[in-house]
């Protein structure tokens, strides 16, 4: 049997992926979204707040910020590159504080 994490994409989240416009990237992402879902983070760092990051090392240096809620769920907050990492970090802090009231 194999064990799955549910992963709950916020609305941010979404909106970031679908307007990635570089299909290898979107796919790599993705990619890294099935193996975490497999309970496989790779390279992922917390941050704090209890938002961590999954570091992606393609193009600019994805970044997709989460944070667990229970045992079996992985909230998606959101994403951006290493450009944007410092606004990407505190938008992700805001919602995951908005998520867990």
């Amino acid at each position: 049997m194999t064990f799955m994490l549910e992963l709950i994409q916020s609305q941010t989240f979404q909106r970031w992926l679908n307007g990635l416009k570089d299909r290898q990237a979107r796919a790599r992402v993705q990619a890294r979204l099935d193996r975490l879902a497999l309970g496989n983070p790779g390279d992922a760092k917390p941050l704090r707040d209890g938002v961590s990051e999954l570091r992606i090392d393609y193009g600019p240096g994805y970044r997709v910020y989460f944070m667990r809620r229970g045992p079996v769920i992985v909230v998606l907050l959101a994403g951006g590159d290493k450009r944007t990492q410092d606004a990407d970090i505190e938008r992700a802090i805001g919602i995951a504080k908005d998520w867990k009231d």
